[in-house]
Protein backbone atom coordinates (compact mmCIF):
# COMPACT_ATOMS: atom_id res chain seq x y z
CA UNK A 1 0.00 0.00 0.00
CA UNK A 2 0.63 3.58 -0.26
CA UNK A 3 1.25 3.77 3.56
CA UNK A 4 4.00 1.08 3.05
CA UNK A 5 6.15 2.56 0.62
CA UNK A 6 8.81 4.44 1.90
CA UNK A 7 8.77 2.32 5.36
CA UNK A 8 12.68 0.68 4.02
CA UNK A 9 13.80 3.38 2.48
CA UNK A 10 17.55 3.14 2.01
CA UNK A 11 19.06 5.21 4.73
CA UNK A 12 22.00 6.21 2.64
CA UNK A 13 19.05 8.10 1.46
CA UNK A 14 17.69 9.96 4.85
CA UNK A 15 21.59 11.31 4.45
CA UNK A 16 20.79 13.00 1.77
CA UNK A 17 22.60 16.37 3.49
CA UNK A 18 19.50 17.50 3.53
CA UNK A 19 16.41 15.49 2.84
CA UNK A 20 13.03 15.54 4.42
CA UNK A 21 10.81 13.16 6.07
CA UNK A 22 8.57 11.85 3.31
CA UNK A 23 5.64 9.05 3.16
CA UNK A 24 6.40 8.22 7.05
CA UNK A 25 3.93 11.22 7.68
CA UNK A 26 0.65 8.49 6.19
CA UNK A 27 2.17 5.14 8.19
CA UNK A 28 1.28 5.61 11.81
CA UNK A 29 2.01 1.36 12.02
CA UNK A 30 1.80 0.17 15.46
CA UNK A 31 4.65 -1.58 16.54
CA UNK A 32 2.22 -4.88 17.49
CA UNK A 33 2.18 -5.31 13.42
CA UNK A 34 5.08 -6.99 11.88
CA UNK A 35 7.55 -4.11 10.76
CA UNK A 36 7.06 -3.16 6.95
CA UNK A 37 9.74 -4.86 4.69
CA UNK A 38 9.03 -3.49 1.28
CA UNK A 39 11.49 -2.82 -0.84
CA UNK A 40 12.26 -0.77 -3.73
CA UNK A 41 15.06 -0.23 -6.08
CA UNK A 42 17.46 2.32 -4.89
CA UNK A 43 16.75 4.32 -8.43
CA UNK A 44 12.67 4.32 -6.70
CA UNK A 45 13.84 5.57 -3.48
CA UNK A 46 16.44 8.23 -4.73
CA UNK A 47 13.74 9.40 -7.22
CA UNK A 48 11.13 9.66 -4.77
CA UNK A 49 13.26 11.19 -2.03
CA UNK A 50 14.73 14.03 -4.33
CA UNK A 51 11.05 15.04 -5.61
CA UNK A 52 9.93 15.02 -1.36
CA UNK A 53 12.96 17.54 -1.34
CA UNK A 54 11.44 19.77 -4.20
CA UNK A 55 13.95 19.25 -6.39
CA UNK A 56 13.58 18.04 -10.24
CA UNK A 57 17.61 17.06 -11.48
CA UNK A 58 16.69 16.63 -15.22
CA UNK A 59 19.64 14.05 -15.04
CA UNK A 60 20.23 10.87 -12.17
CA UNK A 61 24.11 12.52 -13.16
CA UNK A 62 26.40 14.95 -15.00
CA UNK A 63 27.55 11.72 -16.45
CA UNK A 64 26.63 11.64 -20.98
CA UNK A 65 28.83 9.67 -23.27
CA UNK A 66 28.66 12.77 -25.64
CA UNK A 67 30.46 15.41 -23.49
CA UNK A 68 33.26 16.25 -25.85
CA UNK A 69 36.60 15.33 -24.56
CA UNK A 70 38.85 16.38 -27.08
CA UNK A 71 40.03 19.31 -24.61
CA UNK A 72 40.52 17.41 -21.74
CA UNK A 73 43.65 17.99 -19.92
CA UNK A 74 44.35 15.74 -17.24
CA UNK A 75 45.48 18.13 -13.63
CA UNK A 76 44.74 21.29 -15.66
CA UNK A 77 42.14 23.97 -13.82
CA UNK A 78 40.04 26.40 -15.90
CA UNK A 79 39.01 29.04 -13.68
CA UNK A 80 36.85 32.48 -14.28
CA UNK A 81 35.70 35.20 -11.71
CA UNK A 82 32.16 36.06 -11.79
CA UNK A 83 29.83 38.51 -9.76
CA UNK A 84 26.62 37.83 -8.97
CA UNK A 85 26.06 40.79 -6.98
CA UNK A 86 27.50 43.98 -6.99
CA UNK A 87 29.42 45.07 -3.91
CA UNK A 88 27.74 47.91 -1.81
CA UNK A 89 31.11 49.70 -2.10
CA UNK A 90 31.59 49.74 -5.63
CA UNK A 91 34.04 46.90 -5.75
CA UNK A 92 35.50 45.41 -9.33
CA UNK A 93 34.50 42.22 -10.08
CA UNK A 94 37.92 41.52 -9.83
CA UNK A 95 38.25 42.39 -6.49
CA UNK A 96 35.62 40.98 -5.50
CA UNK A 97 37.54 37.29 -5.53
CA UNK A 98 34.93 35.56 -6.44
CA UNK A 99 35.78 32.39 -8.48
CA UNK A 100 34.12 29.49 -10.29
CA UNK A 101 35.80 26.98 -11.71
CA UNK A 102 36.73 22.94 -13.45
CA UNK A 103 39.82 21.13 -12.11
CA UNK A 104 40.08 17.75 -14.84
CA UNK A 105 40.95 15.09 -12.76
CA UNK A 106 43.83 13.25 -14.16
CA UNK A 107 42.63 9.88 -12.95
CA UNK A 108 39.69 9.71 -14.80
CA UNK A 109 39.03 9.29 -18.40
CA UNK A 110 36.83 12.96 -18.83
CA UNK A 111 36.07 13.64 -15.56
CA UNK A 112 35.42 17.87 -14.51
CA UNK A 113 35.25 18.78 -10.45
CA UNK A 114 33.48 22.35 -10.56
CA UNK A 115 34.09 23.88 -7.63
CA UNK A 116 33.69 28.01 -6.12
CA UNK A 117 36.00 29.72 -4.16
CA UNK A 118 35.28 32.65 -2.65
CA UNK A 119 38.08 34.98 -1.29
CA UNK A 120 37.69 36.80 2.25
CA UNK A 121 34.69 39.66 2.13
CA UNK A 122 36.75 41.60 4.45
CA UNK A 123 39.28 41.35 2.37
CA UNK A 124 41.70 39.53 4.73
CA UNK A 125 44.47 37.68 2.74
CA UNK A 126 45.93 36.15 5.73
CA UNK A 127 41.92 34.64 6.19
CA UNK A 128 42.26 30.67 6.20
CA UNK A 129 41.30 29.07 3.35
CA UNK A 130 37.82 26.68 4.26
CA UNK A 131 36.97 23.76 1.92
CA UNK A 132 33.04 22.70 2.72
CA UNK A 133 31.68 19.52 1.82
CA UNK A 134 28.27 18.59 1.43
CA UNK A 135 26.72 15.51 2.10
CA UNK A 136 24.16 12.89 0.12
CA UNK A 137 26.35 10.98 -0.60
CA UNK A 138 25.45 12.65 -4.05
CA UNK A 139 23.64 16.37 -3.39
CA UNK A 140 25.49 19.37 -4.61
CA UNK A 141 27.23 21.87 -2.33
CA UNK A 142 25.33 24.59 -3.81
CA UNK A 143 22.85 23.72 -1.48
CA UNK A 144 24.94 24.81 0.98
CA UNK A 145 26.39 27.96 -0.62
CA UNK A 146 22.89 29.40 -1.14
CA UNK A 147 20.71 28.22 2.10
CA UNK A 148 23.51 27.96 4.85
CA UNK A 149 26.92 29.46 4.69
CA UNK A 150 27.94 31.15 1.39
CA UNK A 151 28.10 34.58 0.58
CA UNK A 152 24.47 34.68 -0.85
CA UNK A 153 20.55 33.96 -0.04
CA UNK A 154 18.48 33.36 -2.87
CA UNK A 155 15.20 35.28 -2.64
CA UNK A 156 11.96 34.36 -3.56
CA UNK A 157 12.07 36.43 -6.78
CA UNK A 158 15.68 34.49 -7.06
CA UNK A 159 17.36 37.54 -7.09
CA UNK A 160 20.43 37.51 -4.23
CA UNK A 161 20.90 39.26 -1.68
CA UNK A 162 24.33 38.79 0.69
CA UNK A 163 23.76 36.83 3.72
CA UNK A 164 24.98 38.76 6.86
CA UNK A 165 26.59 35.48 8.01
CA UNK A 166 28.30 33.67 4.98
CA UNK A 167 31.60 31.69 6.23
CA UNK A 168 33.16 33.75 3.59
CA UNK A 169 33.22 36.48 6.20
CA UNK A 170 35.76 34.45 8.33
CA UNK A 171 37.44 32.44 5.64
CA UNK A 172 38.66 32.35 2.00
CA UNK A 173 35.94 29.26 1.37
CA UNK A 174 36.21 26.46 -1.34
CA UNK A 175 32.45 24.93 -2.52
CA UNK A 176 33.13 21.69 -4.54
CA UNK A 177 30.79 19.65 -6.44
CA UNK A 178 31.56 16.05 -5.27
CA UNK A 179 31.83 13.35 -6.12
CA UNK A 180 31.69 13.67 -9.78
CA UNK A 181 28.27 13.32 -11.99
CA UNK A 182 27.04 15.61 -8.64
CA UNK A 183 25.92 19.94 -9.28
CA UNK A 184 28.09 20.85 -12.02
CA UNK A 185 30.98 18.45 -12.18
CA UNK A 186 30.24 15.86 -14.73
CA UNK A 187 32.27 12.73 -16.95
CA UNK A 188 31.43 11.33 -20.17
CA UNK A 189 31.99 7.66 -18.37
CA UNK A 190 30.16 6.40 -15.49
CA UNK A 191 33.69 4.90 -14.11
CA UNK A 192 34.80 7.96 -13.22
CA UNK A 193 32.63 8.29 -9.92
CA UNK A 194 34.15 6.94 -7.17
CA UNK A 195 32.22 3.66 -4.77
CA UNK A 196 34.57 4.43 -1.98
CA UNK A 197 36.37 7.11 0.08
CA UNK A 198 39.70 6.17 -0.83
CA UNK A 199 38.59 7.44 -4.53
CA UNK A 200 37.10 10.24 -3.44
CA UNK A 201 39.71 11.69 -1.05
CA UNK A 202 42.07 10.70 -3.85
CA UNK A 203 40.08 13.06 -6.20
CA UNK A 204 39.49 15.66 -3.81
CA UNK A 205 43.72 15.94 -2.74
CA UNK A 206 44.63 15.96 -6.07
CA UNK A 207 42.07 18.85 -6.76
CA UNK A 208 43.84 20.73 -3.63
CA UNK A 209 47.04 20.15 -5.13
CA UNK A 210 45.76 21.98 -8.79
CA UNK A 211 43.73 24.66 -6.26
CA UNK A 212 46.94 25.81 -4.37
CA UNK A 213 48.97 26.10 -7.43
CA UNK A 214 46.39 28.00 -8.84
CA UNK A 215 45.74 30.25 -6.09
CA UNK A 216 49.81 30.07 -4.58
CA UNK A 217 49.06 32.99 -2.86
CA UNK A 218 47.12 31.02 0.09
CA UNK A 219 49.48 27.97 0.14
CA UNK A 220 50.65 29.61 3.35
CA UNK A 221 47.15 30.20 4.94
CA UNK A 222 45.74 27.57 7.32
CA UNK A 223 43.64 25.21 5.87
CA UNK A 224 40.36 23.71 7.34
CA UNK A 225 38.04 21.25 6.05
CA UNK A 226 34.37 21.12 7.00
CA UNK A 227 30.83 19.71 6.14
CA UNK A 228 27.88 17.85 7.14
CA UNK A 229 26.04 14.46 6.92
CA UNK A 230 27.31 12.39 4.87
CA UNK A 231 30.50 14.59 5.29
CA UNK A 232 31.20 12.75 8.08
CA UNK A 233 32.63 10.03 6.22
CA UNK A 234 34.19 11.85 3.47
CA UNK A 235 36.48 15.09 6.05
CA UNK A 236 37.89 11.96 8.28
CA UNK A 237 38.86 10.24 5.05
CA UNK A 238 40.15 13.54 3.17
CA UNK A 239 41.78 14.81 6.10
CA UNK A 240 43.83 11.80 6.60
CA UNK A 241 44.84 11.58 2.92
CA UNK A 242 45.99 15.55 3.14
CA UNK A 243 47.84 14.63 6.44
CA UNK A 244 49.58 11.42 4.71
CA UNK A 245 50.58 13.51 1.83
CA UNK A 246 52.16 16.30 3.82
CA UNK A 247 54.41 13.70 5.85
CA UNK A 248 55.35 11.99 2.28
CA UNK A 249 56.34 15.61 1.06
CA UNK A 250 53.41 14.36 -2.06
CA UNK A 251 53.63 17.50 -4.14
CA UNK A 252 52.24 21.04 -2.46
CA UNK A 253 52.29 21.20 1.22
CA UNK A 254 49.37 21.88 2.87
CA UNK A 255 48.80 23.74 5.80
CA UNK A 256 46.02 21.91 7.29
CA UNK A 257 44.68 22.19 10.75
CA UNK A 258 41.57 21.45 11.19
CA UNK A 259 38.58 19.58 10.46
CA UNK A 260 34.65 20.46 11.89
CA UNK A 261 31.76 17.86 11.29
CA UNK A 262 28.34 19.24 11.62
CA UNK A 263 25.57 16.32 12.46
CA UNK A 264 27.86 13.63 10.72
CA UNK A 265 27.64 10.32 9.97
CA UNK A 266 30.91 9.03 10.95
CA UNK A 267 30.16 5.70 13.11
CA UNK A 268 27.45 4.16 12.44
CA UNK A 269 27.60 1.19 14.66
CA UNK A 270 27.69 3.66 17.43
CA UNK A 271 24.76 6.04 15.61
CA UNK A 272 22.82 4.06 14.98
CA UNK A 273 22.32 2.48 18.45
CA UNK A 274 21.34 5.91 19.85
CA UNK A 275 18.40 6.63 17.72
CA UNK A 276 15.78 4.84 20.22
CA UNK A 277 17.40 6.54 22.90
CA UNK A 278 16.84 9.69 21.41
CA UNK A 279 13.42 9.07 20.13
CA UNK A 280 12.66 8.26 23.66
CA UNK A 281 14.04 11.14 25.45
CA UNK A 282 11.87 14.02 22.88
CA UNK A 283 8.72 12.07 23.32
CA UNK A 284 8.64 10.33 19.63
CA UNK A 285 8.07 7.06 20.84
CA UNK A 286 6.77 5.60 24.38
CA UNK A 287 8.98 3.44 26.22
CA UNK A 288 7.14 0.28 25.28
CA UNK A 289 8.03 1.30 21.31
CA UNK A 290 11.84 1.65 22.91
CA UNK A 291 11.48 -1.64 24.64
CA UNK A 292 10.32 -2.88 20.69
CA UNK A 293 12.91 -1.64 18.52
CA UNK A 294 15.46 -2.14 20.74
CA UNK A 295 15.46 -5.67 19.51
CA UNK A 296 16.66 -4.50 16.21
CA UNK A 297 19.53 -3.51 17.57
CA UNK A 298 21.71 -6.88 18.33
CA UNK A 299 21.37 -7.91 14.50
CA UNK A 300 22.25 -4.30 13.50
CA UNK A 301 25.17 -4.90 15.30
CA UNK A 302 25.90 -8.35 13.90
CA UNK A 303 25.44 -6.92 10.80
CA UNK A 304 28.16 -3.71 10.62
CA UNK A 305 30.81 -5.91 12.21
CA UNK A 306 30.45 -8.21 8.88
CA UNK A 307 30.49 -4.73 6.87
CA UNK A 308 33.59 -3.90 8.87
CA UNK A 309 35.48 -7.04 8.26
CA UNK A 310 34.41 -8.31 5.03
CA UNK A 311 33.34 -5.44 2.77
CA UNK A 312 31.12 -5.86 -0.21
CA UNK A 313 27.65 -7.34 -0.19
CA UNK A 314 27.55 -7.32 3.83
CA UNK A 315 27.96 -3.43 3.86
CA UNK A 316 24.56 -3.70 1.89
CA UNK A 317 22.84 -5.97 4.38
CA UNK A 318 24.04 -3.99 7.25
CA UNK A 319 22.53 -0.69 5.76
CA UNK A 320 19.22 -2.80 5.31
CA UNK A 321 19.56 -4.50 9.05
CA UNK A 322 20.17 -1.27 10.69
CA UNK A 323 17.48 1.16 8.88
CA UNK A 324 14.95 -0.66 10.05
CA UNK A 325 15.64 0.74 13.73
CA UNK A 326 15.12 4.26 12.15
CA UNK A 327 12.26 3.33 9.77
CA UNK A 328 10.25 1.85 13.00
CA UNK A 329 10.93 5.42 14.69
CA UNK A 330 9.51 7.01 11.79
CA UNK A 331 6.52 4.71 11.55
CA UNK A 332 5.75 5.40 15.29
CA UNK A 333 6.48 9.66 15.25
CA UNK A 334 4.44 9.97 11.96
CA UNK A 335 4.95 13.15 9.77
CA UNK A 336 7.95 14.37 12.09
CA UNK A 337 10.88 16.13 9.76
CA UNK A 338 13.93 13.71 10.77
CA UNK A 339 16.42 16.74 10.01
CA UNK A 340 14.52 19.09 12.45
CA UNK A 341 12.02 17.50 15.25
CA UNK A 342 10.56 20.96 15.90
CA UNK A 343 9.02 21.11 12.64
CA UNK A 344 6.44 18.62 10.88
CA UNK A 345 6.26 17.67 7.08
CA UNK A 346 3.60 18.54 4.46
CA UNK A 347 2.67 15.24 2.76
CA UNK A 348 6.07 14.89 1.69
CA UNK A 349 7.47 18.01 1.99
CA UNK A 350 9.59 19.21 4.54
CA UNK A 351 11.47 22.01 2.98
CA UNK A 352 11.71 23.46 -0.29
CA UNK A 353 15.40 24.21 -2.08
CA UNK A 354 13.64 24.13 -5.32
CA UNK A 355 15.23 27.84 -6.38
CA UNK A 356 18.30 26.53 -6.18
CA UNK A 357 17.76 24.74 -9.72
CA UNK A 358 16.14 26.55 -10.93
CA UNK A 359 18.63 29.96 -10.62
CA UNK A 360 21.24 27.51 -11.67
CA UNK A 361 19.64 26.78 -14.70
CA UNK A 362 19.12 29.85 -16.29
CA UNK A 363 21.53 30.52 -19.08
CA UNK A 364 22.65 34.01 -18.06
CA UNK A 365 23.78 32.28 -14.79
CA UNK A 366 25.58 29.12 -16.47
CA UNK A 367 27.46 31.74 -18.52
CA UNK A 368 28.83 33.81 -15.87
CA UNK A 369 29.86 30.57 -13.98
CA UNK A 370 31.27 29.31 -17.68
CA UNK A 371 29.49 25.87 -17.25
CA UNK A 372 28.44 26.19 -20.84
CA UNK A 373 25.22 23.12 -21.43
CA UNK A 374 25.72 21.61 -18.33
CA UNK A 375 22.56 20.87 -16.54
CA UNK A 376 22.76 21.61 -12.62
CA UNK A 377 21.80 18.37 -10.62
CA UNK A 378 21.07 19.21 -7.57
CA UNK A 379 21.12 15.69 -5.63
CA UNK A 380 22.39 12.54 -7.69
CA UNK A 381 20.99 9.11 -7.37
CA UNK A 382 23.72 7.34 -9.09
CA UNK A 383 26.29 9.05 -7.13
CA UNK A 384 24.57 7.72 -4.24
CA UNK A 385 24.26 4.17 -5.62
CA UNK A 386 28.01 4.24 -6.40
CA UNK A 387 28.70 4.52 -2.55
CA UNK A 388 25.70 2.02 -1.44
CA UNK A 389 28.96 0.26 0.51
CA UNK A 390 30.59 2.54 1.94
CA UNK A 391 27.45 3.48 4.17
CA UNK A 392 27.91 1.78 7.04
CA UNK A 393 31.82 1.99 7.06
CA UNK A 394 33.08 3.75 10.25
CA UNK A 395 35.59 6.46 9.58
CA UNK A 396 36.33 7.14 13.46
CA UNK A 397 39.86 5.62 13.43
CA UNK A 398 40.73 8.32 10.94
CA UNK A 399 40.33 11.04 13.56
CA UNK A 400 43.13 9.44 16.92
CA UNK A 401 46.21 9.84 14.67
CA UNK A 402 45.35 13.47 13.28
CA UNK A 403 44.50 14.32 17.12
CA UNK A 404 47.94 13.12 18.48
CA UNK A 405 49.48 15.08 15.83
CA UNK A 406 47.61 18.55 17.15
CA UNK A 407 44.87 18.60 14.04
CA UNK A 408 41.77 20.11 15.54
CA UNK A 409 38.80 18.29 15.50
CA UNK A 410 35.40 20.18 16.15
CA UNK A 411 32.30 17.84 15.76
CA UNK A 412 28.95 20.30 16.47
CA UNK A 413 25.72 19.04 16.12
CA UNK A 414 22.14 20.60 15.93
CA UNK A 415 20.05 19.70 19.18
CA UNK A 416 16.70 19.09 17.04
CA UNK A 417 18.43 16.39 14.29
CA UNK A 418 17.09 13.03 14.36
CA UNK A 419 18.94 11.60 12.07
CA UNK A 420 22.47 12.79 12.58
CA UNK A 421 21.62 13.04 16.08
CA UNK A 422 23.46 14.72 18.93
CA UNK A 423 23.66 11.67 21.55
CA UNK A 424 25.09 9.26 18.96
CA UNK A 425 27.55 11.59 17.76
CA UNK A 426 28.59 12.57 21.83
CA UNK A 427 28.61 8.38 22.50
CA UNK A 428 31.18 8.20 19.46
CA UNK A 429 33.02 11.30 20.87
CA UNK A 430 33.54 10.04 24.04
CA UNK A 431 34.14 6.12 22.59
CA UNK A 432 36.86 7.21 20.52
CA UNK A 433 40.35 6.11 22.07
CA UNK A 434 42.97 8.38 22.11
CA UNK A 435 45.22 9.69 24.63
CA UNK A 436 43.39 12.67 25.34
CA UNK A 437 40.47 10.25 25.82
CA UNK A 438 40.05 10.32 29.79
CA UNK A 439 40.69 14.29 29.98
CA UNK A 440 37.71 14.78 27.51
CA UNK A 441 35.76 12.78 29.32
CA UNK A 442 36.67 14.54 32.68
CA UNK A 443 35.64 17.99 30.86
CA UNK A 444 33.35 20.37 32.20
CA UNK A 445 30.38 21.24 29.93
CA UNK A 446 30.54 24.69 29.31
CA UNK A 447 28.35 27.35 27.91
CA UNK A 448 28.61 28.42 24.33
CA UNK A 449 28.08 31.89 23.98
CA UNK A 450 26.90 34.13 20.97
CA UNK A 451 26.11 37.75 21.99
CA UNK A 452 26.17 36.77 25.49
CA UNK A 453 23.75 34.06 25.25
CA UNK A 454 23.72 30.73 25.43
CA UNK A 455 23.87 29.00 22.01
CA UNK A 456 24.94 26.26 22.63
CA UNK A 457 27.02 23.68 25.03
CA UNK A 458 30.78 22.90 24.36
CA UNK A 459 33.18 19.60 25.68
CA UNK A 460 36.74 20.52 24.92
CA UNK A 461 40.22 19.04 25.61
CA UNK A 462 43.54 19.98 23.97
CA UNK A 463 42.79 19.47 19.98
CA UNK A 464 38.92 17.78 20.44
CA UNK A 465 35.63 19.85 20.49
CA UNK A 466 32.47 18.65 20.43
CA UNK A 467 29.19 21.01 20.15
CA UNK A 468 25.99 20.85 20.64
CA UNK A 469 24.03 23.60 18.93
CA UNK A 470 20.82 24.94 20.65
CA UNK A 471 17.93 25.77 18.51
CA UNK A 472 19.46 24.11 15.25
CA UNK A 473 18.20 21.02 13.44
CA UNK A 474 20.57 19.36 11.16
CA UNK A 475 21.37 22.19 9.07
CA UNK A 476 23.18 24.24 11.94
CA UNK A 477 24.15 27.37 9.67
CA UNK A 478 20.64 28.11 8.18
CA UNK A 479 19.05 27.48 11.41
CA UNK A 480 21.51 29.25 13.53
CA UNK A 481 23.48 31.42 11.36
CA UNK A 482 24.88 33.89 13.65
CA UNK A 483 26.03 31.09 15.97
CA UNK A 484 27.50 28.82 13.69
CA UNK A 485 29.99 31.68 11.91
CA UNK A 486 30.67 32.91 15.89
CA UNK A 487 31.54 29.18 16.02
CA UNK A 488 33.39 29.15 13.04
CA UNK A 489 35.71 32.20 13.76
CA UNK A 490 36.50 31.40 18.06
CA UNK A 491 37.53 27.92 16.65
CA UNK A 492 39.80 28.84 13.90
CA UNK A 493 40.62 31.49 16.69
CA UNK A 494 41.78 29.00 18.91
CA UNK A 495 39.23 29.40 21.52
CA UNK A 496 35.71 28.63 20.93
CA UNK A 497 33.98 30.73 23.79
CA UNK A 498 35.85 33.46 22.30
CA UNK A 499 35.19 37.20 21.66
CA UNK A 500 32.39 38.32 19.32
CA UNK A 501 32.96 38.03 15.51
Amino acid sequence: SNNMRFSKTSLSLFLFFILFSSSHATSRITLQQPFPTTKFSSNQRAEQLIRSFNLFPKHSANIHGEYSIDDFVPGKIVEKTFSFLASSNGTSVQDLGHHAGYYSLPRSKSARMFYFFFESRNGAKDAPVVLWLTGGPGCASELALFYENGPFKINNDLSLSWNEYGWDKGSNIIFVDQPIGTGFSYSSDENDIPTDEAGVSNDLYTFLQAFFKEHPQFVKNKFYITGESYAGHYIPALASRVHKGNKNKEGIIINFKGLAIGNGLTNPRIQYQAYTQFALDNKLITKEDKADIDKLVPSCLDATKSCESEGGDSCNIAADECEQIFSSILSVAGNVNYYDIRKKCEGSLCYDFSNVETLLNKKTVRDALGVGDIEFVSCSNEVHRALNQDLMKNYEGDIPPLLEDGIKVLIYVGEFDLICNWLGNSNWVHAMEWSGQKQFDASKTSKFLVDGTQAGLLNSYGPLSFLKVNGAGHLVPMDQPKASLQMLVNWIGGNLNGTKI
